[in-house]
């Protein structure tokens, strides 16, 4: 009961900003990420060209922040030169920073959350109204970077996971070179948008009810 209680869906003003505020934080760290993964590979473009700052318009732009307070759709940019970096599989790992500081900022998210039900088991039914809209964000934040996670690891274009796939796979990067990568890319959007979201925000909130039920 706890755990279907913790994650009951939201709706109105308080859901709303949960999801900008959840968004543009874990879009900017999310690049930073990337940022900082390029730079340890000896690949110092993202400090060059200005990017490896917490200003949510360097990294997501103003158009990415218009459509999602408009329509809950964001993306981010870090900027990164590839022949630049060092070590076999720097581009795998500077891709999948990205992804994983989602998956990191889900489990901080998580682990407050089971932290403020063991040491405030009512708070969910609170009506002190302050307490009920930072319990919101933590969910809100835990379930959001982690269907971002899930998503970015996607080997399509021009997700993560694709640049992932690519470095292993000499036949596919070479495919992502070809006039055809580009309808792939178009059909991806098209995935994320009608199927990916369908399953993916379920399988986050299962995931998740699963982590915090070990702990309760």
């Amino acid at each position: 009961m706890l755990i279907q209680q913790a994650f009951a869906g939201g709706a109105g003003l308080q859901f709303y900003l949960a999801v900008v505020i959840t968004c543009v934080i874990s879009i900017v760290l999310h690049e930073l990420a990337h940022g900082w993964a390029a730079i340890s590979r000896g690949d110092r473009t993202p400090i060059e060209l200005g990017h490896m700052t917490g200003n949510p318009l360097v990294h997501m732009g103003a158009t990415s922040l218009i459509c999602l307070a408009l329509f809950g759709l964001a993306w981010g940019q870090m900027p990164v030169n590839p022949s630049r970096m060092k070590g076999k599989y720097a581009g795998a790992f500077v891709s999948f920073a990205g992804p994983l500081m989602n998956i990191a900022l889900a489990l901080i998210a998580i682990f407050l959350l089971v932290a403020w039900i063991k040491i405030s088991p009512d708070t969910y039914n609170s009506d002190h109204h302050v307490s009920e809209n930072l319990f919101l964000l933590l969910r809100v934040f835990a379930l959001l970077n982690l269907v971002l996670a899930m998503l970015n690891l996607i080997p399509i274009p021009p997700l993560d996971g694709s640049r992932i796939l690519a470095d292993f796979v000499p036949a596919y990067r070479n495919f992502l070179d070809t006039p055809q990568a580009a309808g792939i890319a178009m059909a991806g959007l098209f995935f994320i948008f009608f199927v990916a979201g369908r399953f993916l925000f379920p399988l986050a909130s299962e995931i998740i009810a699963r982590i915090m039920s070990i702990f309760l």
